[in-house]
């Protein structure tokens, strides 16, 4: 389902249309708990690269990315992920409400991201991979040549991006006081593991978990270079 983002409207002053099916409200305020600090999440990406086709596997509920992005796929097998989306239009009225692209759109695709969900090579421009286990194994041909990686580092996925040959560190995602940037500088003092290890799939497969390093910040860009 491709869902056209309603026109945004001057004095909707935050509040959702009252047909709203109320689960949908409950469940995106439960995701937004800390109020905004996603959306301040994405914005920084989108300073950072611009506008951009995204594909977001195991989103769950998190409609973040489309209050600043106007192309969003998201994607998770939870019903609860499906129920939400399944109110469209409420959806489209949260992001409405919450200041989203005029012209956005969003799909939800209810299916394993491990598996073939029939999307086309290399046809997003950001793959998001936060906290949800190895999307840049399952997910990297549909990213394409140029397009990058935005990935967490706790689940191992971080890692496994540094050791794969497609990809290359291009920035890392800094936190502080619920305020995000994105830094390009000194990248050669990122992805320096605490301890002795040799890093290998199967490592990160068995740990199941990310790599202690030297430095931590918020989340990693890569940009696939093949």
């Amino acid at each position: 389902m491709l869902r056209n983002c309603p026109p945004i409207c001057a004095d909707m002053g935050g509040s959702y249309r009252p047909g709203m099916v109320n689960r949908t409200s409950v469940l995106w305020e439960k995701q937004d708990s800390h109020k905004g600090d996603r959306k301040r999440l994405f914005t920084a990406i989108r300073n950072h690269l611009g506008d951009c086709r995204i594909l977001y596997p195991r989103s769950y509920v998190d409609i973040a990315p489309s209050l600043v992005f106007s192309s969003v796929t998201y994607v998770d097998t939870d019903r609860r992920a499906s129920q939400f989306f399944a109110d469209g239009d409420g959806v489209a009225d949260i992001i409405a409400s919450e200041g989203g692209p005029a012209t956005g759109a969003f799909r939800f695709v209810s299916g394993d991201y491990t598996t073939d969900l029939g999307f086309e090579a290399e046809s997003f421009d950001l793959l998001v991979s936060l906290y949800a286990g190895f999307v840049s194994e399952a997910c990297t041909e549909s990213l394409k040549v140029g397009g990058v990686l935005l990935v967490a580092p706790s689940h191992g996925d971080a890692a496994m991006a540094s050791i794969d040959p497609r990809y290359v560190l291009s920035g890392v995602v800094n936190s502080r006081s619920g305020a995000y940037g994105v830094s390009t500088d000194n990248l050669d003092g990122y992805l320096v593991p605490k301890t002795g290890v040799t890093i290998t799939p199967a490592l990160l497969h068995e740990r199941g978990r990310g790599i202690p390093y030297t430095k931590s910040p918020f989340a990693y860009l890569f940009t696939r270079t093949s």
